[in-house]
C-alpha cells in the first residue's frame, strides 16, 4: 500500500485527525495518538492487544514500539510487512483501543 492510499484510509476512520509530532505523520483521535510514522524511514508504530504482542514481535519486521508503552505498542518496518488487509484492521484496533481510554460520552460520538 503506498503512503496517501494508507494516509485516505486512517483519515475515513471517524473522528480521524492528523498531525506532525517529533518530525513524524500522527493519526489522532480527541488528540490522542493511535499511529505515529516516521515520513523519513517509513517505521509506523501502532497499539496493540498485549495478549497478541508475542505472536506479532515473533513475525519479521515487527518489533516493540521504541519509546511506547511496552507489549501495547508495537512497530512495523514498513507499511509492506502486514498484508493489507491485516494492516487496516490493525490501525483500525489501535483507534478503538485509544478511543476506549476516553470518556464515554467521547466514544459515543466515534462509535
Amino acid at each position: 500500500m503506498d503512503i496517501e492510499t494508507f494516509r485516505d484510509y486512517c483519515l475515513s476512520l471517524k473522528g480521524t485527525t492528523e498531525g506532525m509530532k517529533w518530525d513524524h505523520l500522527c493519526f489522532m483521535i480527541e488528540e490522542k495518538i493511535y499511529l505515529i510514522m516516521s515520513l523519513e524511514e517509513g517505521r509506523l508504530s501502532i497499539k496493540c492487544d498485549p495478549d497478541e504482542f508475542d505472536m506479532l514481535v515473533a513475525r519479521p519486521g515487527v518489533q516493540q514500539a521504541y519509546h511506547m508503552a511496552k507489549r501495547q505498542w508495537i512497530s512495523l518496518d514498513s507499511l509492506e510487512v502486514l498484508p493489507d488487509p491485516e494492516l487496516k484492521s490493525r490501525v483500525a484496533e489501535s483507534r478503538t483501543f485509544v478511543l476506549r481510554k476516553l470518556s464515554k460520552k467521547v466514544q459515543e460520538k466515534y462509535n
